[in-house]
């Protein structure tokens, strides 16, 4: 039976058996143990998930009866592809981590996260979805400060006192929003059919918005995310970018627009416009960039920009393309963050001038990054060209000149990454690259992995694009902003 009770709480066990363990041998082991049991529970709700507009797997069972809150969870086809995308990269980001020292407490941390994770796609009572939201704000916090770089702390507490705001915010119109629905539930549903007045709505759609702003981010709440990304470590970077971030852009779809369809229709050209801006300005920040991380992570920005837009526009393309793109994002920032872990660790630098000709010591790498460049640019025939494609359709039907500018970051891309690769790849091989040594073991595991994902998406995204389709376009349907 098909228990999301169980898929959120098998990585809770994971996390509390590899607390118990310590510095135990056996910690990498369980490490992977438990998220690859994840993976293939999730994968049963795959194989029986019907692809109609329907909430499926439901369930629900008292928790504070008091206060009106119910355990209720589910899935549909707008969260089954953030699931699958949490329990496909988790095994894939510890595996990357193998080379590292790290013990059973840095592990259980990763696993409280994915189960924080997993309780925000499913939840469909807001006390819950704010639990998950928390749950994995703490562990992210933790990995952050205790294997990051040498600024970590300055960093990781200016991402904490961001994103706690943000959440204090949304807390403060979860329960305004509880107090209105008769009998003072917490449920989603009841949420959907409070018929707000206009203003209302209005600072209800800030207090959401603020929240999923900053942790997508979006500009300006942007500001803490290129320091967080430079100072942590290589897996706290990769379940950041691959997966967090994805929290704040499904929020928007879940929660803010169809609560305060109102406030969006006051304020949602603004959002696409600071999503828009904030493309544009990471982009061409990214030229800039000697850092190999921070280059990645304003494309990042760049990405979840062009994402936030197309969710704002508010019709079947650009949610659709917003749906397949977090799920594309997610696979190929996490390979451009392992390629260049690997890089750093090798050269001893991140320092891109410093880097340069190891195509040839390092033929394997540079045939998977290229690979793995070309699906972040949204070349034909990867993962990223349907999303982008999709979502820039989306775009173009709510505004011509959104379209415009929105779609310079595919040029602009294309410039940067390519230069990413050009600078790291390509040229001369000074003589400390020469000894560089290519990619073998869990490495070539996880890249190949990556490549193959990149590649089958891009080729054949039919089936990804078909568990969302019912879904999106019953949510279009029953939210009008118009």
């Amino acid at each position: 039976m098909d228990n999301l009770f169980i898929l959120i709480f098998i990585p809770v066990v994971g996390a509390l058996v590899l607390a118990l363990t310590g510095k135990s041998a056996s910690a990498k082991t369980l490490a992977l143990l438990f998220p690859l049991l994840s993976l293939a529970y999730s994968l049963s709700f795959l194989f029986h998930f019907v692809p109609d507009a329907s909430m499926q797997f439901e369930q629900q069972v008292p928790w504070i009866s008091s206060l009106g809150i119910q355990f209720h969870v589910g899935i549909d086809g707008i969260s089954l592809p953030l699931v699958l995308l949490t329990n496909v990269l988790v095994p894939l980001i510890i595996l990357a981590s193998y080379g590292r020292k790290y013990k059973g407490d840095f592990y259980a941390l990763v696993l409280f996260m994915q189960a924080g994770l997993l309780l925000v796609f499913t939840a469909l009572d807001a006390f819950v979805f704010y639990v998950g939201w928390e749950a994995a704000l703490i562990p992210i916090y933790f990995i952050c400060a205790l294997w990051g770089g040498e600024n970590r702390i300055r960093v990781t507490i200016k991402f904490f006192i961001y994103t706690f705001f943000g959440s204090l915010l949304m807390l403060i119109a979860i329960i305004y929003l509880h107090l209105q629905v008769p009998g003072h539930s917490y449920e989603l549903r009841s949420f959907y059919q409070l018929a707000l007045d206009a203003p209302t709505q209005g600072w209800i759609f800030w207090a959401f918005f603020i929240a999923f702003a900053i942790k997508i981010p979006i500009f300006p709440f942007h500001t803490w995310q290129p320091d967080t990304y430079t100072e942590a470590p290589s897996a706290g970077t990769m379940l950041l970018a691959g997966i967090m971030l994805k929290m704040g852009l499904y929020g928007l779809i879940r929660w803010l627009i169809p609560i305060a369809p109102l406030g969006v229709a006051a304020y949602g050209q603004l959002a696409i416009i600071l999503a828009v801006i904030g493309l544009v300005y990471a982009s061409i920040i990214a030229f800039k960039q000697q850092h190999i991380k921070r280059v990645v992570a304003y494309s990042s920005i760049a990405h979840v920009g062009l994402m936030a837009a197309g969710i704002f526009a508010w019709n079947v393309q650009g949610l659709q393309g917003a749906v397949i793109q977090m799920v594309n994002h997610g696979i190929s920032v996490v390979g451009l963050f392992f390629v260049l872990d690997i890089i750093a660790q090798r050269l001893g630098t991140h320092d891109i001038k410093l880097t340069g000709g190891l195509a040839k010591p390092a033929p394997k790498l540079a045939a998977v990054f290229l690979i793995i460049v070309m699906g972040a640019i949204g070349l034909p025939l990867t993962n990223g060209f349907v999303g982008e494609f999709l979502l820039l359709v989306g775009i173009y039907n709510y505004g011509l000149w959104y379209a415009v500018f929105a779609g310079l970051t595919l040029i602009l891309g294309a410039v940067y990454m390519l230069r990413l690769y050009q600078k790291t790849m390509l040229g001369e091989t000074p003589e400390q690259n020469a000894r560089f040594k290519d990619i073998a073991g869990t490495e070539v595991l996880v890249l190949g992995i990556i490549v193959l994902l990149v590649v089958g998406i891009g080729v054949y995204p039919k089936p990804l694009l078909h568990l969302s389709e019912a879904a999106v376009s019953q949510l279009i349907n029953q939210v009008s902003l118009k």
